[in-house]
């Protein structure tokens, strides 16, 4: 079984597998015979930073089907949704960043997921992730447990919401897939959104 190679970039970001379900990451499986897929590309945002109506689109209820478009660029709506702000939008400096990848490793971990690559940066966080499970309550474990690591070290208030209501979770089927989810993860961290090829 080949590993992966133990990278870590100028943020401080790993690209290596972690949990005790590793033997599922390495699996080399048919498309169409699985219920699950090989890993799940989850993303969640920290709140306040991408508001409907932001240049780089956005999706809601009514636009999130695979290849539907997004809420285009629109001024107004951005404006609107700013205003309903809470309190200011969440950036995480650099303790922040380690106590969520540390917390979102744990619960890996904890409850035996693979992780092949995690990317906490200081406004969103990326990880592919291998599980028999639906992607959602892993979304759900990894920013519910990191915003209580952020509370018990201080790093935020305890009225403060450190994410975006939801977050992405992106079903990687083909092993070139995955591949591509994790060099992004680590390597494409600009404004274009993670596509995979449609053939």
């Amino acid at each position: 079984m080949s590993r992966a190679v133990i990278s870590r970039d100028r943020d401080g970001a790993v690209a290596r597998p972690s949990g005790r379900a590793y033997y599922l990451a390495a699996a080399v499986r048919d498309f169409d015979d699985n219920e699950f897929p090989l890993a799940y590309l989850i993303t969640f945002r920290c709140y306040g930073t991408w508001l409907h109506g932001d240049r780089r689109g956005s999706m809601d209820r009514n636009h999130n089907v695979y290849t539907s478009p997004k809420i285009s660029k629109n001024k107004s709506f951005e404006n609107s949704d700013r205003q309903q702000l809470k309190h200011p939008r969440m950036a995480l400096d650099a303790r922040q960043r380690e106590v969520v990848e540390k917390t979102v490793r744990a619960v890996c971990d904890y409850r035996s997921y693979a992780l092949r690559a995690l990317n906490v940066r200081t406004n969103h966080a990326h990880s592919v992730v291998t599980t028999m499970c639906k992607p959602e309550p892993v979304l759900d474990a990894f920013k519910s447990y990191s915003t209580r690591a952020l509370r018990r070290t201080g790093l935020i208030g305890a009225n403060q919401k450190p994410w975006a209501r939801h977050g992405s979770t992106i079903y990687l089927w083909k092993e070139r897939d995955v591949a591509k989810a994790i060099e992004y993860v680590m390597l494409s961290q600009g404004d274009e959104l993670f596509s995979l090829d449609d053939d």
